[in-house]
């Protein structure tokens, strides 16, 4: 029995030593950096670094560089943006679908993690730098789970970079009319996305990576955020590829006139002059956002009284037109320019922000109980309105599928990929449409916002309560995440998995369609999006 055991220990120790999970320790995995030296781990082959800083600064001041002595243990995630209204309570039942990590807040947030297959081995690996959702106002980097970078950058032999950046009031306040010292405060969130590319740019190599084949994607708001470095000049050649998921919705950016109204009104609020500016560093965050809110709920009645538009989603806090950092609208000539040669891959998911989820009792309902929503809802159009989703979904059969069509965010994807993919001379455009229905909760979540990242990201295993982590899920992971890494790597998504995926165009609406059978159809929604914008 004695000897059995003898035997049986050995082997299990042979065994743990040639499958070791983690590796550290004081001299491992450093990597040299412009600002000093940094110390990861090693998990599964992958070399992971996460919270190394990529600048600093003040409040409403730009971002500079950043230095320290010796070298930097970055084993864990750092500080992510408050928020504005701080997290103290979750809704149970999407909290466990989401499963949310808040992390921890400071201002002092300018961090940067890191995955890579090897590091100062000389290789350029492909650099997928991922900038996440929130809007403008929230979120971070380690927000969901789907956002680590392990899985994809062990899979495809590339990098995986994901950021923290200044957010909503502290990355957007426009205090440029109070002195240089706050001459870029309208567009310090974007210029910190900027500032993290310009590290990407000369670091990454030390990690294994091609500062000269760097794909920025984001999804939501991190969508939004890369048009918004698509139409910044000095973000210009720190991309070569660009993602956008759901993140089309946003069609203008604010305009200086209203940016330093709102930046006066929030002064007002903290009874603070101009000759006193720099009292708004020491304010309390709490204090310094309920000003904000306030002072855009002002503002925003002006505008509506003036006749004026203030968003689909109400007037917030977001990047403007500065005529210095973000010169151009975002969907101007002059910006559609600027990345021209960028090639594009972009698309949504099929039910995103879906009815039956926002109105309490319609995701069970009966077919009499939806006929009558979509009746409220459209009125004489209801008939058209039933028709035409049907006639793009006509294989959907629950009743609350009849409502749960998206129709505003892929509108705004589907005519940036017309007008870019118009452009003479442009680089390609690639459309997707997530349409793989979860079924967790008996399918409640169908295509819901956000759905697809476990996919992208190669992360079933991680969220599984959002997937229900089945087989076809991950079948469909590897399919779409070898798109992603094939589109990082070549500028083109098609791979051997993957039926033959066109480049898109007005005329031929080529989208791939990602679900359990993956498949190229031409735009079958046309008519609900021309119905819906009525």
């Amino acid at each position: 029995m004695k000897k059995t055991f003898v035997v049986l220990a050995m082997s299990c120790l042979t065994y743990f030593q040639g499958n070791s999970q983690i590796t550290t320790g004081p001299n491992m995995a450093v990597v040299q950096t412009e600002s000093g030296k940094v110390r990861g781990y090693v998990h599964q082959s992958i070399y992971t670094y996460k919270g190394i800083p990529y600048a600093e600064a003040g409040r409403f001041e730009a971002p500079k560089p950043v230095k320290w002595d010796g070298i930097r243990s970055s084993l864990s995630y750092g500080p992510v943006a408050p928020l504005l209204t701080p997290t103290t309570k979750v809704a149970d039942e999407s909290e466990f679908v989401f499963n949310h990590n808040w992390g921890y807040t400071s201002e002092d947030c300018l961090r940067i993690n890191v995955w890579t297959p090897g590091i100062n081995d000389g290789k350029k690996r492909p650099v997928l730098f991922w900038i996440h959702g929130g809007g403008y106002t929230a979120g971070s980097s380690i927000e969901l789970p789907s956002y680590d970078g392990e899985n994809l950058a062990k899979k495809g032999d590339v990098v995986v970079v994901s950021i923290n950046h200044r957010l909503n009031i502290l990355g957007y306040l426009d205090l440029s009319a109070y002195g240089d010292k706050y001459k870029t405060s309208m567009n310090n969130s974007v210029l910190d996305i900027q500032t993290a590319l310009a590290w990407v740019n000369k670091n990454i190599a030390n990690f294994g990576g091609d500062p000269g084949n760097v794909t920025i994607f984001g999804q939501s708001g991190g969508g939004a955020k890369v048009n918004t470095m698509m139409a910044m000049p000095s973000a210009k050649g720190l991309f070569h590829k660009a993602i956008n998921q759901s993140g089309a919705v946003r069609g203008s950016i604010l305009e200086k006139e209203t940016t330093q109204a709102i930046a006066a009104e929030v002064l007002k609020n903290l009874n603070i002059s101009g000759a006193e500016i720099d009292k708004i560093q020491q304010v309390p965050f709490e204090q310094l956002a309920d000003a904000g809110n306030k002072a855009l709920k002002t503002i925003a009645d002006k505008l509506k009284a003036e006749g004026k538009n203030v968003g689909g989603f109400g007037l917030s806090w977001g990047p403007s037109r500065d005529g210095v950092i973000l010169p151009y609208q975002t969907s101007s000539a002059e910006a559609l320019e600027l990345s021209k040669n960028v090639p594009l891959l972009i698309g949504t998911v099929k039910n995103e922000f879906m009815p039956s989820m926002m109105t309490t009792g319609l995701s069970d309902a009966t077919q009499d109980k939806i006929e009558e929503y979509i009746k409220k809802t459209y009125g004489d159009k209801a008939e058209k309105f039933k028709a035409a989703v049907k006639k793009a979904y006509p294989n959907d059969t629950k009743p609350s599928d009849l409502i749960d069509v998206d129709a505003r965010f892929r509108p705004g994807s589907v005519a940036q990929a017309n007008t870019k993919s118009g452009l003479a001379g442009g680089a390609p455009v690639y459309m997707y449409l997530f349409t793989w229905q979860s079924p967790v909760m008996d399918g409640k979540y169908k295509a819901v916002h956000c759905m697809e990242l476990p996919f992208v990201f190669n992360n079933i295993a991680r969220c599984e309560e959002m997937t229900g982590g089945y087989k076809d899920a991950y079948v469909l992971a590897d399919k779409m995440s070898s798109a992603w890494i094939s589109f990082a790597k070549t500028g083109n998504p098609g791979h051997k998995g993957l039926p033959a995926w066109p480049a898109y165009n007005a005329q031929n609406t080529s989208t791939m369609h990602f679900n359990n059978t993956c498949e190229v159809k031409p735009q079958l929604d046309k008519e609900l999006f021309e119905l819906v914008a009525q």
